[in-house]
């Protein structure tokens, strides 16, 4: 489980460890990710950088021999257009997609060997309805919906299976605390389940008028990892309360 020390990968961590796997916490922070793989009783701890080779090297022979890759290591900022040159593009790229191909090399060979395996990228909506700001960081979701789809057609008939999973806007506590010293300036008011509803409005709109909770996320990972579905392969799956508006 890569980028799995905090956030979102953490509750996906620590959900999947208590449905019964034997999760490997993976951060670039070496106490921070010891931290969590003690917490949630996981099975080992690797640190290392998979946005290069040796790093990604170093976290598969850690690792030894998996049967679920979920790729949520990834990085995103708020610079548009005009700030992203063309270093930062080549930069997110290589963090956000070439980061999780790594992976996928080092670890789905072993997958077909024993005839079964589960693939999973983190993506996000905005990979489908990006907006004017984080062009790069977009595209590079796209990029991840795109290789899980290309990757199922790969692993046709092997019995391991390649989906994505799409989240919505997710409050983790560093969306909390940035909405929280938002709201006064946009009077989205004091108590915070009012704050919620009204940044979800202008920032997200939804159907169930808030933020997803990475519980929810992790639910649907957990969902594509389990014998369900078996059947599920090349799939999104949406977790987002609406956000994307398709009938697809």
């Amino acid at each position: 489980m890569t980028g799995s020390s905090s956030g979102l990968g953490h509750a996906i961590a620590r959900l999947l460890a208590e449905e019964g796997a034997d999760v490997v916490v993976h951060g670039r922070d070496a106490d921070r990710t010891r931290r969590v793989a003690e917490e949630i009783g996981a099975a080992g701890a690797v640190v290392g950088d998979l946005a290069t080779d040796e790093g990604a090297d170093t976290v598969a022979r850690a690792a030894g021999d998996v049967d679920i890759l979920v790729n949520n290591a990834g990085a995103y900022d708020h610079v548009g257009w005009d700030a992203a040159d063309a270093a930062l593009w080549t930069r997110t790229y290589e963090v956000n997609v070439v980061s999780g191909v790594r992976m996928i090399r080092r670890f789905v060979p072993g997958m077909r060997e024993r005839g079964w395996g589960r693939v999973i990228q983190i993506g996000g909506g905005l990979a489908g309805q990006p907006m004017a700001g984080q062009p790069h960081y977009s595209a590079t979701l796209a990029a991840r919906h795109n290789l899980a789809v290309s990757l199922a057609r790969e692993l046709k008939g092997t019995g391991v299976t390649s989906n994505t999973v799409s989240p919505g806007a997710v409050m983790v506590g560093a969306v909390r605390d940035l909405l929280t010293d938002m709201a006064p300036e946009r009077g989205w008011g004091e108590e915070w389940a009012e704050i919620e509803t009204n940044a979800a409005e202008e920032f997200v709109p939804n159907d169930i008028r808030r933020f997803g909770r990475p519980e929810e996320i992790a639910g649907a990972v957990a969902y594509l990892c389990s014998p369900y579905a078996d059947y599920v392969s090349g799939a999104t799956l949406r977790v987002d309360g609406g956000t994307i508006r398709s009938v697809v």
